[in-house]
Formats: structure tokens, sequence, C-alpha cells
């Protein structure tokens, strides 16, 4: 190889020895060696070999190539992936490397770069992504190597999801072994893994917001509780409005809506009329009773549906999956009366 770099230099020639040198056999040694140094593909690796004058300058090119990707694809959507989970000496975290397309996703390579990724990032007990993104893999950085991969598959790459917990006894779940929903929970006692297995796929299963109603911020309480008002109101509005068409002879169902009626009407089924006749009621029920809605009973009901909401939220209060007759919590007892859950993590590249 030293001796062709010399003859490209020669006036005249460098197109013919590069054009040679990118086609001959002799070269695959080193195609393969620089594979093995960046886990490029066979075509990018003879591309930058003969594009470059020794090892370094093929790396070098191969990482421009991976920031010329990741710039050009800056504006598309990751939303495929690989999502891993791990846990080791009481340190565990899940990470997600994302991805355009699942084709990439389930590359091998693809799967092996996001658990190099992970092992070292529960290796040095990362915090947070920032940190796992300053750690080096062969000599770069993750942020790095992250965009060197994205040279190689001509995808925008990115690395999310990253949480970690600290704890004693740490339960994983890699839902299906599909790497796309990873969960994982930590117990307060050191059980049979098939227990906290369970709950760690409870976790995946009902995607739980907080570990009981403490949990939840106040904010999406208040939240809930607006949503619930404003609901309660409709509802008690529109109960209203079906009384009065019913009794004013009209069936609610055929004025439910603009496009209901216009259909109804060329359909013959009500006439132009009875629209105006029926958005007559519909405008005078709906303000008066909106002005004389019983607050104390709109309040109660409200709460009733925020609590609704915190019991299925909430993991220690959800319906337990394996068994209807069991709460989380009550099914976590009758292992071990304090056997409780102290915190939990879940990532999904799913929307939901």
């Amino acid at each position: 190889m030293t001796e062709l770099r010399r003859a490209i230099s020669l006036p005249g020639r460098s197109g013919e020895i590069k054009k040679y040198l990118y086609d001959m056999d002799v070269t695959m040694t080193d195609i393969k060696k620089l594979r093995e140094m960046t886990g490029a593909g066979l075509a990018d690796c003879k591309k930058a070999l003969a594009e470059s004058e020794n090892f370094d300058g093929a790396i070098a090119y191969l990482r421009e190539k991976g920031k010329a990707v990741a710039a050009k694809r800056s504006d598309r959507e990751a939303s495929e992936g690989c999502v891993l989970v791990k846990t080791e000496n009481g340190f565990g975290a899940i990470i997600a490397l994302k991805c355009e397309t699942d084709f990439v996703a389930n590359n091998a390579d693809f799967i092996a770069l996001t658990k190099q990724i992970l092992d070292a990032a529960v290796a040095a007990k990362a915090k947070t992504l920032d940190e796992v993104k300053a750690l080096t893999l062969d000599g770069v950085t993750i942020a790095d190597a992250v965009v060197n991969r994205s040279g190689i598959t001509g995808e925008k790459m990115e690395l999310d999801g990253y949480s970690v917990i600290e704890a004693e006894n740490i339960y994983t779940y890699n839902h299906m072994n599909r790497n796309g929903l990873c969960t994982m929970v930590a117990l307060n006692k050191d059980v049979d893994p098939s227990v906290g297995k369970n709950v760690a796929m409870q976790i995946a299963s009902a995607a739980p917001v907080a570990i009981d109603e403490t949990g939840v911020p106040q904010s999406v309480k208040d939240n809930e509780i607006a949503v619930a008002i404003e609901k309660t109101k409709a509802e008690q509005v529109q109960k209203a409005v079906e009384a009065a068409l019913k009794k004013a002879g009209y069936n609610p169902a055929h004025f439910d809506s603009e496009d209901h009626m216009e259909s109804n009407q060329t359909k013959g089924w009500i006439t132009a009329e009875d629209v105006a006749a029926v958005k007559k009621i519909i405008a005078e029920v709906s303000a008066e009773k909106a002005a004389n809605l019983n607050e104390n009973m709109i309040q109660n009901i409200a709460k009733g549906r925020l609590n609704k909401f915190l019991k299925e939220n909430c993991l220690l209060s959800q319906e337990y999956i394996w068994d209807k007759n069991f709460t989380v919590a009550s099914y976590l007892q009758s292992v071990d009366k304090e056997l409780t859950v102290v915190d939990f993590k879940r990532f999904t590249l799913r929307a939901e």
C-alpha cells in the first residue's frame, strides 16, 4: 500500500492508480482492519482507504462522513432504535440509541454499539446522558462514536431515554427481547427474581406514572382535576340538551354535529326548519344549564375521576396484570408483608 500511495502522487496517474487501489484484492487485509477499527461497512472502508494516505486519514474520512450525514439529516425523525437495560453492582440503567428505520435498528452492529454504550455507562455509573456521551469507546467519545455510526448507515442517530436507578435490589425486563421497551424496578428487599420480573412486566404493560399518589406531581393532579371539571360540565350540559330535544320530539342523534345535520337533511330525515328549531333549543338550553350547574356535584364527580386516574396510573394501586384479585401492593404483600417498590424506570420507542 505504501508504494501505491507514493505512486498516487505522480503526475497524471492519480486517478488511474486510485481506481486500481480501490478495486484490487490485495487491499482486503487493510479493508478488514479498518472495518474492525471503525465498524464501517466494507464499501465505506474501501472508499476511505482510497481517499486517504493512511489508516488515521481513513478513520478521519469516515468521521467527517458521519458528521456530514448527521448535519444533513438533523431535521429527520429518529423514531426507531434499540433500547437496552442493564444492572450491575447496585446500579441499573436504560438507554436508547435511536435511528430512522427498523432495518438499521435490527442490525447486529447497531445493537452491539448500543450494548457497548450501555456497558460503559453502567461501569462508570454515569448519572446523566451528557456524562454518557463524554465516555470513550476505542479512543473516541461515545458522542463521536454515534456520529461515526451515522456516517456508516446514512441515517440520523441520537442517544435518548437514559435513566438510572441506584439500589440494592433491581430487577429488569426487556419486552419480548425486542429492544423496543425496557423497564427496571427496585424493591426494598431481595426476593425471588420472578417476583421482581413480574413487577417489571407490570410496569411495561400498565405504564404507571408514579409509585403512589405522593409521587404524582401536583401540576399533573391540577391538570387532571381541571380536565375532569370541564368534562363533567360539558356532560351535564349535553344531558340537559338531549332531554330537551327528546321532549320537543327530536332524535338527538340526528343533530349531534353539523355534518350529521347536513347528511340527514340530504337523506330527507330532517328538514331545514328542524335544524333551525333544534339549534335554537341547543343554544337556549346550553346557556341556561351552564349558568345553573351544581358546583358541589361537579367538584365531587371531578374528584372521583381524579381518584380513578390515580388508581390506574400509580403502580402500587394498579390492578395486578397476572391476577385481577390483587393490586400490585397486595401482590407484593402476599410475598412479604413489608415488600414494596422504591423506584422504577420505563422507556419505550413507541408512542402511547
